[in-house]
């Protein structure tokens, strides 16, 4: 039997501000009546951002392990699979819903924020030197001291305005290691892109299907996705069909033939093929790494 994944919501336990909330990641493990182990796989329905202070530690995104030390930033976005792996890692875990930064920050800086999140476009962590580190320890106790102590009228929008002077810093820091995109020409377009690749890509994983659906020649969608991350669109629709793949052989039982036709393939054998040509290993080796 495949490790089940479940799907996590986000729960408010406490605080000022509705859509977010704040812990110290030690914390993690001490809270009471959770409905799932943090360190099996699960799959969240928000967004967290893991800042290190001190100690080490690693965490697991989508099947790849992070090493964590001080002065890291972790981002996972929402719906991926991740775990907690038990270490001497101390600092703070910020978690917050899509809605929340929809409701708050305009157009442009929701674009933002979500290019910071999303691991497609960059990877998830970030080594801050020194200074940086300053300046977001800074910020985030300044979160907590208004999250827990101080909860009056004025809490709520002082920390959406920590968050927002937070997600730009870290914007600086990922555009100085250039981990995020400076040209914002192609942004929005990639990103309905992206949505429209992860809903759709068993149905189809042909570029020219998803051009049309954009109302774009497939050169433009090329163009687009090379703007971004310097690769071609069918390279990019490939590896979140090998994401989705892997989630599909973790969480079900499903048998891998069922799998292949699910994924949209004509003969097991070619999900074989496919899946061994992206990942060296083939779909039952893959399930049984990761069953308990």
């Amino acid at each position: 039997m495949a490790n089940p994944i479940i799907n996590i919501k986000f729960h408010q336990k406490e605080g000022a501000s509705p859509s977010f909330e704040l812990m110290r990641l030690e914390e993690v493990y001490q809270r009471q009546n959770l409905d799932h182990n943090p360190e099996d796989l699960h799959r969240v329905e928000f967004f967290i951002l893991l800042f290190i202070e001190s100690g080490t530690g690693h965490h697991v995104i989508d099947f790849e392990q992070f090493e964590l030390s001080p002065g890291a930033l972790l981002t996972i976005r929402k719906d991926q699979i991740h775990r907690f792996v038990r270490g001497a890692a101390q600092g703070y875990m910020l978690l917050f819903t899509e809605e929340f930064v929809i409701s708050y920050f305009n157009q442009v800086e929701v674009l933002k924020t979500l290019q910071i999140f999303n691991e497609l476009m960059g990877s998830p962590l970030v080594q801050l030197q020194m200074p940086e580190v300053r300046e977001i320890k800074h910020l985030v106790e300044h979160m907590h001291e208004e999250f827990f102590s101080q909860r009056d009228q004025y809490s709520s929008p002082i920390i959406r305005s920590l968050l927002h002077i937070l997600f730009n810093k870290i914007h600086r820091f990922k555009a100085k290691k250039n981990q995020i995109l400076q040209d914002k020409k192609y942004l929005e377009s990639f990103v309905l892109f992206q949505n429209l690749v992860e809903e759709e890509c068993f149905r189809t994983k042909r570029v020219k299907d998803y051009a049309l659906k954009m109302g774009v020649s497939t050169k433009t969608l090329n163009n687009i996705v090379q703007s971004v991350l310097h690769k071609p669109a069918k390279t990019f629709i490939d590896e979140i069909v090998i994401k989705q793949i892997k989630r599909l052989l973790v969480n079900s039982d499903l048998q891998v033939k069922e799998i292949a036709y699910q994924a949209g393939f004509d003969e097991p054998s070619n999900l074989f093929k496919y899946f061994k040509k992206y990942t060296q290993v083939s779909p039952e080796q893959f399930r049984q790494k990761y069953k308990l």
